[in-house]
């Protein structure tokens, strides 16, 4: 039924609580794809930005301080593909840049995706509103099937 399941990470707890979902994966012989974007507004400081503005980077700087960020995010992303891997599930990794509900959207419908899983950071109200929600958007702008998880909250 599904030949490839999206598994959506951020690098937190929270979100690495759908990752169990992926057994599912298994049951139906299906691939599973791990994919984390980055979003570089949250990574580089904004050079116009009063507090940023005696500061100037270098091209260099900015391409090695991206590909540290993508470095470590398929690294992260590689750690749980082995345990994956380990049960016998096929498992690609993908490390994005760019705004993650659009991103999300845009790989499901460029790549044969049959279902998304990703959890929700269970925000409300102003946090809501404030920080928007990834998941909110996937639901409203795709038409594929999606596997929406409420994640039970980590202590720090």
């Amino acid at each position: 039924m599904f030949k490839k399941i999206m598994i959506c990470l951020d690098g937190t707890k929270l979100a690495e609580q759908i990752l169990p979902y992926a057994r599912l994966a298994a049951l139906c012989g299906s691939k599973v794809v791990l994919l984390q974007v980055v979003e570089l507004a949250k990574v580089l400081p904004p050079a116009s930005m009063p507090a940023f503005a005696p500061t100037y980077f270098s091209n260099e700087q900015v391409e090695e301080q991206i590909e540290g960020v993508e470095s470590k995010a398929d690294s992260y992303l590689e750690r749980h593909a082995k345990s994956l891997r380990e049960e016998g599930i096929s498992v690609e990794c993908v490390v994005l840049e760019g705004i993650p509900g659009e991103i999300i959207v845009s790989y499901a419908e460029q790549n044969g995706v049959d279902l998304i899983a990703i959890a929700t950071h269970g925000r409300g109200g102003l946090g809501r509103i404030a920080f928007g929600s990834v998941a909110d958007f996937v639901l409203k702008k795709t038409g594929f099937p999606v596997l929406l998880i409420k994640p039970k909250h980590i202590e720090p």
